[in-house]
């Protein structure tokens, strides 16, 4: 049984392929409207930041993602395959499951943290004592949602865009009749991390990018809808963190909400922007059930989002917030390689022929350029918990490495999983074009 109009409930059944362009851009937009980004902002600036690096920052790390993100939406449209599953080209059907195990935990820990910012905001707005009252109801609306995703992103392309552009603006407005410091008070110390930590978030939905873009009616509208979408929404929001951090003057972290709250009427406007926030934690709720589904295919994705939305608000109820920033950092360090692996394996290696049925081949020597890029990273931007940056630090010392601050980790990453994704690959001289055969074999 299927859900008309709505995506398949097993991968044996075909996607809709309903979602036109402005669809995309709404679906990707409203996804980059988070509130999470204003807090993420507050930890861009280092001390001693200007106000122009800050924002170049933003400008080149959602260039960056959003350009890689794009890349990756694509091969969902053209094979009508969710994320997880087109491992199954890169890696083969067991390998695939490395990078599923990977996107699991991603996309549940990301599911707690949006359920966690709708509740702390909503409690913030009504002057406290209610967050585990709202981590139970955000919690329950998003996992409800997760079951009839393409309805919401109608719902979203028809109403919410609007009412969120309007309390956006209006927020922009009033952190800008505070005072600003000098555009160029300050240094470029600090820039590539910050850029790298923008660059992140766009990179988190890669791995979930296809769970949505298989509905789309082709491949351009995929690209497009989710590079423009999102990098245009999420700047917008780092943009006005980094904004109200610098002229309300408040500490990183969740202090930036309070301070918007106290804006004349910022409270109705967070408000609003918390019932767009429900957007993202249905879609990673929902794209945990997909992925699962590369381990489980034919098990209703409707009772794997009712199971995920059940442990995600539980864990909701117990979660310290102040672990994001790490968490951002692992996230670019595990995936910026992979999906340097996939992008230059599908478009340049194999040439969009990928087997992605259950008895497509194992490929392990693709997980070289995978953990070498990783390595890569963290030997650049080994973050900041504390156990962890040491001991990279220590590899450092050894290794007699010394990477100047200008160092972009993601690009570095990027580069050396590319090139060695070059010498690790042979094309597979198919018959078949990939696409066909991957249609035919996830019913699209």
């Amino acid at each position: 049984m299927t859900i008309a109009g709505e995506p398949p409930l097993t991968l044996d059944q075909a996607p809709a392929r309903s979602l036109g362009l402005g669809d995309q851009l709404a679906l990707w937009a409203n996804l980059g409207v988070s509130l999470l980004l204003p807090v993420t902002a507050t930890f861009l600036l280092a001390p001693g930041m200007s106000l122009l690096a800050a924002l170049t920052a933003v400008l080149v790390g959602t260039i960056i993602g959003n350009v890689l993100l794009g890349l990756s939406a694509v091969p969902g449209a053209e094979t009508g395959a969710p994320a997880m599953v087109l491992m199954r080209g890169l890696f083969g059907r067991r390998g695939s499951y490395a990078p599923t195990v990977v996107n699991l935990v991603q996309c549940l820990g990301w599911s707690v943290f949006e359920i966690v910012i709708m509740a702390e905001t909503a409690n913030r707005v009504v002057g406290g004592g209610w967050r585990w009252q709202f981590v139970l109801i955000a919690g329950a609306i998003s996992t409800l949602m997760a079951i009839r995703p393409l309805a919401v992103v109608h719902i979203l392309k028809r109403y919410a865009v609007w009412v969120v552009l309007a309390s956006t603006l209006y927020l922009f407005v009033e952190v800008f009749r505070q005072p600003l410091p000098g555009l160029t008070d300050g240094d470029w110390n600090g820039f590539w991390p910050a850029a790298d930590l923008v660059a992140a978030l766009a990179v988190s939905w890669m791995p979930l990018a296809a769970d949505y873009t298989r509905q789309a009616k082709d491949a351009r509208t995929a690209f497009w809808g989710a590079s423009i979408g999102y990098a245009v929404a999420s700047a917008a929001f780092f943009v006005l963190g980094i904004l109200a951090l610098s002229g309300l003057r408040v500490e990183p972290g969740f202090d930036v909400i309070d301070a918007i709250i106290a804006i004349p009427a910022g409270g109705l406007a967070l408000v609003i922007l918390v019932f767009d926030e429900i957007d993202e934690g249905f879609a990673n709720i929902y794209s945990t059930a997909v992925s699962a589904q590369n381990l489980v295919p034919r098990v209703d994705r409707r009772l794997l989002a009712a199971g995920i939305g059940t442990v995600a608000t539980l864990l909701a109820l117990l979660l310290n917030i102040v672990a994001y920033q790490d968490f951002l950092f692992l996230i670019g360090s595990v995936f910026v390689p992979l999906f340097a692996v996939f992008i230059v394996d599908y478009y340049v290696i194999q040439r969009r022929r990928w087997d992605i049925t259950e008895s497509a081949p194992d490929r392990p020597l693709l997980l070289i350029p995978w953990i070498v890029g990783f390595v890569a990273y963290q030997l650049v931007n080994p973050g900041t918990v504390g156990w962890w940056a040491d001991w990279w630090m220590a590899r450092r010392t050894d290794l007699h490495l010394d990477p100047p601050a200008w160092l972009s980790a993601s690009l570095v990453a990027f580069v050396v999983a590319s090139l060695l994704t070059f010498a690790v690959s042979r094309p597979r001289h198919a018959t078949d074009d990939g696409t066909e055969l991957a249609r035919a074999t996830t019913g699209a």
